[in-house]
């Protein structure tokens, strides 16, 4: 098969250019890059690898085998070998046969045969987004120089529409930060000041009224104090926190500990959470606070025999843990010693705090685990 002409490769060029403006998802423009980088080069095969945050392949797009062949290969690639040579140096490479580089190792089997390679990274303004790889030239047995300059030209269109995506997701992501900004605003000044001059009004009341009445208006003043409190706690939610615990979140964390625990248990705990939990609690404290939680609701899976569990977390001064469940107690149930209470003991004197496990009010039991956390803002 012969090389096409200069005017059918400027067409080429000119096509995958005009994929820029294109409205198709990402991984398609990327694998009609790949298509047509194959085609103006003559390639049997090719791939387009984009780079992760780690520096290694988070996306691996491959056109020539079939879908059979990449079953049977197995796994992707994540950049070793020659290719993770084009990710730590992204310069072109072109080489007759890729047996004899000294970087070419950790072919799998059932990989079809390849010799001729053609590396050229994806980058714009010395930005490295990922590498175009492609191999097996049709009809002669190395790429040529003006094979390299092609591809170099498609991996800069490939390096545009990767960062013109990145930019999009960018702005996408600070209209959703500020919209969670504005939402906690309207509810920090509007909706709590109009709760709270609510319950006010009805504390005025209250003491105007008769017993009974003024019963049922505590009744409703403590629902609102409760509606606050849960409105507060979703407003630090909302706000955008650098997190010490990790860049998960430490709510976040918890919430996973908590879905977690829902096989052991057969039912999934409720969970209530207080106060500025991402920003106020450094990592040491929410490592041994997700532990804490997680060796508690294993002790209530074992032997309380319960229907219902709450954890409730608030950061504020200290930051507070209670678990509560409705089980049988201490009575028979094995819950007044072992290694997990004493971890947890241990776990709260080593950060200065408290642990306390003692009877529920009328069932079950209250597990209390408290640490000072004004000591650590520093």
């Amino acid at each position: 098969m012969s090389t096409p002409g200069v005017d059918v490769r400027f067409r080429g060029l000119l096509d995958a250019v005009l994929l820029v403006a294109s409205d198709l998802a990402l991984p398609a423009v990327l694998r009609h890059i790949t298509e047509a980088a194959c085609t103006l080069v003559d390639a049997r095969y090719g791939a387009l690898g984009v780079i992760g945050s780690d520096r290694s392949l988070e996306q691996f797009i491959h056109v020539g085998i079939t879908p059979e062949d990449a079953l049977a290969i197995g796994p992707l690639p994540k950049g070793q070998g020659l290719l993770g040579l084009l990710i730590v140096d992204p310069k072109p490479v072109r080489i007759a046969d890729i047996a004899v580089h000294p970087d070419s190792f950790g072919i799998p089997p059932h990989h079809p045969p390849m010799h001729s390679f053609l590396g050229v990274p994806i980058s714009v303004r010395e930005r490295v987004f990922g590498n175009l790889y492609l191999t097996e030239k049709i009809g002669a047995d190395a790429f040529t120089e003006e094979d390299e300059e092609l591809a170099v030209a498609l991996a800069t269109v490939a390096g545009v529409i990767i960062e013109n995506v990145r930019l999009q997701g960018q702005v996408q992501a600070l209209a959703v930060l500020e919209d969670r900004e504005r939402i906690a605003r309207d509810l920090h000044d509007t909706v709590i000041q109009r709760l709270f001059a609510s319950g006010m009004a009805l504390q005025g009341a209250a003491r105007l009224a008769e017993p009974m009445v003024a019963e049922r208006i505590q009744d409703t003043i403590d629902d609102l104090d409760l509606t606050i409190r849960d409105i507060r706690s979703a407003i630090f939610a909302l706000q955008p926190q650098a997190s010490p615990a990790g860049d998960r979140g430490l709510r976040a964390m918890v919430m996973g500990v908590i879905a977690e625990a829902a096989g052991p248990l057969s039912f999934e705990p409720h969970l209530h959470l207080a106060g500025p939990i991402d920003s106020q609690v450094p990592v040491e404290v929410g490592e041994q606070l997700l532990a804490v939680v997680r060796e508690a609701l294993s002790n209530v899976a074992r032997h309380a025999q319960s229907n219902r569990v709450d954890v409730f977390i608030e950061a504020g001064t200290e930051l507070v843990l209670r678990v509560v469940d409705d089980g049988v107690g201490f009575s028979g149930s094995g819950r007044a010693g072992g290694n997990g209470l004493a971890n947890m003991t241990k776990r709260a004197k080593t950060l200065g705090g408290t642990f306390e496990l003692r009877s529920g009010e009328s069932s079950g039991a209250v597990l209390e685990w408290t640490v000072p956390l004004t000591d650590r803002s520093t």
